[in-house]
């Protein structure tokens, strides 16, 4: 297992599974503490850790949000969770993985999904971010409604 990390993040795969106690996936209907989640990635033979925190934001396309809500189908998204946390263990060379996505209503400036990333070096560990969040918006099921100031609602659909 010779192969940089660059090679790692174009897509190959050093083929190693995830150990289970280096991956931590989990639904909550509470708010997420994410410096208690930091220690999780804790590791001396890393040198990068990655954070992603996605917070419900107050205006979207002009309109002003007073909440988020998500539900889901909570065995098969924690499933599909693992699932993708275990591809981006190996795709990305990774050391530790988290994977926090909040249920239920979450407040203005509140995180609704934080995902951790760990790594001996800072290219697997960013480029992981990002892919982890395309494919869980893409491939798990959750869903996410929208609450406005005039008493709107939407679904919003993955982009």
């Amino acid at each position: 297992m010779n192969q940089s990390c660059n090679e790692h993040a174009s897509g190959q795969s050093p083929k190693r599974p995830a150990p289970a106690d280096r991956i931590l996936v989990e639904l909550t209907h509470q708010r997420i503490d994410v410096g208690a989640l930091r220690g999780h990635l804790s590791d001396p033979d890393t040198g990068a850790h990655a954070w992603f925190e996605g917070v419900t934001r107050r205006m979207t396309a002009g309109r002003e949000t007073v909440k988020l809500a998500y539900e889901a189908f909570e065995p098969m998204a924690v499933s599909e969770l693992k699932k993708l946390a275990g591809q981006a263990y190996e795709r990305f060379d990774l050391a530790s993985i988290v994977i926090v996505h909040r249920l239920g209503e979450v407040a203005i400036g509140e995180p609704s999904i934080v995902i951790g990333c760990s790594a001996a070096h800072r290219v697997g560990a960013l480029a992981a971010l990002p892919w982890l969040m395309d494919r869980i918006k893409a491939d798990v099921p959750i869903w996410k409604r929208e609450h406005f100031a005039d008493a709107s609602q939407q679904w919003i659909h993955p982009q």
